[in-house]
């Protein structure tokens, strides 16, 4: 139906430009603020780039298809598209567990902070994720594009999902994938022990602090991250691993949705609605870039 086209156009439209926009800002702020220049705000900055990268990658061929009123991608296009997305969303799985060690060492060992998350380490760090994600993808999508399609060439989804693309292989070519699958669901549930552990010496270490300002302050950092961490795991662990018996289009898209645009737009306001230095940052970066404007009028006068 044209109107649901227009509707999806329109709705995939705003919700992009909020994560442009929402991103760009906290990109911005923490490159501008010499004060963000910390471990913390490095990975938040990570983050907010593979946020970009992976919505940028699948949205606005959707939206252009719903437009102009087509369904076409190319095979080398839908392979490209799926191997970014999943290289993107690997690392940003990958930064999210290193974030989640960020928080411990803060809370749990902040007099080793400076020792276990120097700049050198930081960048080894964020450099490990990356380079995990990249090899995630390239496994997978050398995988699923090297078996024979035997149940036609329409992905039931709005982007080349690689769930989508492998109900479309022959039958007997499906163990080939699974290994690649169970390799990589290993190590995304190590990650998750990882994190569920981190969090709970955090919390554990929270709980004991007297001061209940710092009790706040600590929670105010950890919360976000967490609200973060399980919408992601959740919805692409039910994605990527869910039985084809509760499968259907409507559920695909929903979970899909939830998975791939939802975060990068709201990540932005989860991370800055309840730190007040990303606050500031942005408030001077807006206020500065007010008074250039300001300037440039005066001068041009």
């Amino acid at each position: 139906m044209r109107e649901l086209q227009l509707l999806h156009f329109w709705l995939f439209l705003g919700i992009y430009l909020a994560a442009l926009l929402g991103n760009g800002l906290i990109i911005t702020a923490i490159a501008c603020d010499h004060h963000l220049h910390r471990p913390m705000y490095f990975f938040l900055l990570n983050l907010s780039v593979l946020d970009l990268g992976s919505i940028s990658t699948t949205v606005p061929k959707s939206i252009a298809n719903s437009h102009w009123d087509t369904k076409a991608i190319s095979y080398q296009a839908c392979a490209t598209q799926a191997f970014l997305f999943l290289f993107l969303i690997s690392a940003e799985y990958f930064i999210l567990t290193v974030m989640a060690y960020d928080r411990y060492i803060a809370i749990c060992k902040p007099l080793h902070y400076g020792t276990l998350l120097g700049s050198r380490a930081c960048v080894h760090m964020a450099a490990a994720a990356w380079g995990c994600g990249f090899l995630n993808a390239v496994l997978h999508t050398a995988s699923i594009f090297s078996l024979p399609l035997c149940q036609g060439n329409a992905v039931d989804q709005f982007f080349c999902e690689i769930p989508q693309i492998f109900k479309l292989a022959c039958s007997d070519a499906y163990l080939r994938e699974v290994r690649v699958l169970v390799v990589s669901s290993c190590f995304a549930f190590g990650c998750f022990v990882f994190i569920v552990l981190s969090y709970g010496q955090i919390f554990r270490a929270v709980l004991r602090i007297p001061s209940e300002q710092r009790w706040h302050k600590a929670f105010s950092t950890c919360l976000p991250h967490l609200a973060v961490v399980s919408l992601f795991i959740s919805t692409v662990s039910f994605a990527y691993l869910k039985p084809p018996s509760i499968s259907s289009p409507s559920l695909d898209l929903v979970v899909a949705v939830l998975y791939s645009v939802v975060p990068p737009a709201v990540n932005p306001l989860i991370y800055s609605m309840r730190n007040h230095e990303i606050k500031d940052a942005l408030r001077k970066v807006m206020t500065g870039c007010f008074l250039d404007g300001i300037k440039n009028l005066l001068s041009s006068a």
